[in-house]
């Protein structure tokens, strides 16, 4: 199954600080890119635990016996390594966003190139899919989801635009709702925009930001101390709920200050690093990456 290049591969995994006998996580498992390189790096006696909620993933699973691949979501990842009996873990890694893969699938419906059925579902047995939202939800909810996780001014007429629509007929395909929009999209924009309104339906098709918030939250419960986070985001909304996180441990707001005005923090300052122009030569998903590494204190 073709899976593209895993970006910031080597910055992400060296980041971890790998342990030869440490227990890992890679929770964005894919094509298994990041796997194999931690794999390489541990020694007979470490231990990698791998997440992915696309069944797609599963064809892509590494033959070691110190690997294991768990088909859920990485919001679950607390409740899942106690079923194997693992507290606490040396490292974590994550990849967010969607696969180059499922872009590439047409039948997935994420693309805005192929006119596919509105589907966008990471894992296929979720009930809510994007026709559901673009068909279903209301006017002022469609609105809200698409100035929140698309960030489009005009999400308003954007909105009321779709319910009109769909009054005459279904919106059933991703061709469909462009029709739907056209309007809106002048040619030199085109691309940019139908992104955005993509990116916001997938986003509440996965509750995607939720997934994350959970994620980062039992990754602070489950690191030793001194051990190591390291998240790979592509786009302002993920990268900026990672960084207050590793920043404050809050999502928003300001952490509460002591009697000597110091902070409790759950991690050291974190490092930023985005990929090399020579990098997103070769791979044009690296354009808008970002890679966070903190330590847990």
């Amino acid at each position: 199954m073709s899976y593209h290049n895993p970006v910031l591969l080597f910055e992400s995994v060296d980041g971890l600080e790998i342990v030869p006998n440490g227990i890992y996580v890679d929770v964005t498992f894919g094509g298994g890119g990041h796997s194999k390189e931690i794999l390489k790096r541990l020694g007979p006696e470490g231990k990698l635990f791998a997440f992915d909620q696309d069944e797609d993933a599963l064809q892509n699973k590494i033959d070691d016996d110190r690997f294991v691949l768990i088909h859920e979501n990485f919001r679950h990842i607390k409740r899942f390594l106690r079923f194997y009996g693992i507290k606490k873990v040396n490292g974590i890694l994550a990849d967010l966003g969607v696969s180059s893969h499922q872009f590439d699938k047409a039948s997935r419906g994420f693309s805005t190139r192929f006119d596919a059925a509105l589907d966008m579902r990471m894992h296929r047995e979720t009930k809510k899919s994007a026709r559901h939202i673009v068909n279903k939800y209301s006017e002022e909810r469609l609105g809200e989801i698409l100035f929140l996780y698309g960030e489009l001014r005009n999400a308003k007429a954007l909105a009321r635009q779709i319910v009109s629509s769909r009054k005459q007929e279904p919106i059933h395909t991703s061709f469909q709702l462009k029709a739907a929009l056209q309007k809106f999209l002048p040619k030199n924009k085109e691309h940019k925009i139908l992104a955005q309104i993509f990116q916001a339906i997938r986003i509440e098709v996965n509750e995607e930001l939720e997934s994350l918030k959970e994620f980062l939250l039992q990754a602070d419960e489950l690191l030793e101390q001194g051990g190591k986070l390291s998240v790979i985001s592509y786009h302002s909304l993920e990268d900026r709920l990672v960084k207050r996180y590793l920043r404050s441990g809050l999502f928003e707001g300001e952490p509460e200050k002591d009697f000597y005005g110091n902070v409790s923090v759950p991690f050291k300052k974190s490092k930023l690093i985005v990929p090399s122009a020579e990098e997103i030569k070769g791979n044009n998903r690296a354009r808008s990456a970002k890679l966070r590494i903190a330590t847990k204190l």
